[in-house]
């Protein structure tokens, strides 16, 4: 009798014990994922190369070479940089302002900023200067005295900070078929490479940047469409050039 009363409790405690189990895991299951923790997702921002929308202020130096004698007004190469830069950066406005004119040296150069008000706001400054300084035979202490002074006056345009400022080394118009007519085109060369060597030293030495575009226009003879009609000044195509060679630094001064 005991024996047969002891089967009974330990029968009814096992129905007891998996009616208790079965009703738990129905109410709240248990599955391995719930001692894991909770996995928490977040957005990843997606990655933008937009810059923040500003007007940019191009102010160019120089002479025939940057007014773009001989060439349609679009064709200069102020012109095509401020348009690479459009196209790269849509958003932003650009202005651009010319100071330049056939025949300037030096001195005109310096005189024509000195004669206008301008304000020193602009985020990228072009100088291309010094061919009618060798081409008129002046000294050439001239040029070594006046182009620091229109460095200086660039870096104060370019609101006073020289890596807004870029400067273009002279074309050598002895590859033209003008300057083929000259006596000595060989001396024309040599006078021009003074003149860039003066101009490179003193920008490596002052921290400016300096971009040398002659070996495009030693092309000229050899590819006469890098000439503009007048046989003197660059073309078009020769402008784009140099473009090529100024628009990465270009970038960089107009996005700081």
């Amino acid at each position: 009798m005991k024996k047969f009363l002891f089967k009974i409790t330990i029968v009814s405690f096992l129905l007891l014990l998996l009616t208790g189990c079965s009703t738990d895991n129905t109410d709240n299951p248990v599955s391995p994922k719930s001692f894991l923790p909770e996995t928490v997702l977040v957005p990843i921002p997606k990655p933008t190369t937009e810059t923040p929308a500003k007007a940019i202020n191009y102010l160019a130096l120089g002479d025939s070479y940057t007014i773009g004698q001989s060439v349609c007004e679009t064709c200069r190469f102020p012109e095509q940089l401020n348009k690479s830069l459009g196209n790269l950066y849509p958003v932003n406005s650009y202005s651009l302002k010319i100071i330049a004119q056939t025949g300037w040296t030096t001195t005109n150069l310096i005189s024509a900023i000195n004669a206008q008000n301008l304000t020193p706001n602009y985020d990228l400054v072009t100088l291309l200067i010094g061919v009618n300084n060798q081409y008129q035979n002046t000294l050439f202490s001239m040029y070594e005295n006046e182009f620091p002074e229109l460095i200086h006056k660039a870096i104060a345009l370019a609101k006073e900070d020289k890596s807004n400022v870029i400067v273009v080394s002279i074309p050598d118009y002895a590859f033209t078929p003008f300057g083929q007519q000259s006596s000595n085109p060989a001396k024309i060369s040599t006078e021009i490479d003074n003149y860039n060597a003066f101009a490179k030293k003193y920008c490596l030495a002052n921290t400016i940047e300096f971009i040398s575009i002659t070996d495009i226009t030693r092309q000229g003879l050899t590819n006469p469409k890098l000439v503009a009609s007048d046989g003197l000044h660059p073309s078009e195509l020769a402008y784009s050039l140099f473009v090529e060679r100024m628009l990465p630094k270009a970038i960089i001064a107009t996005q700081n």
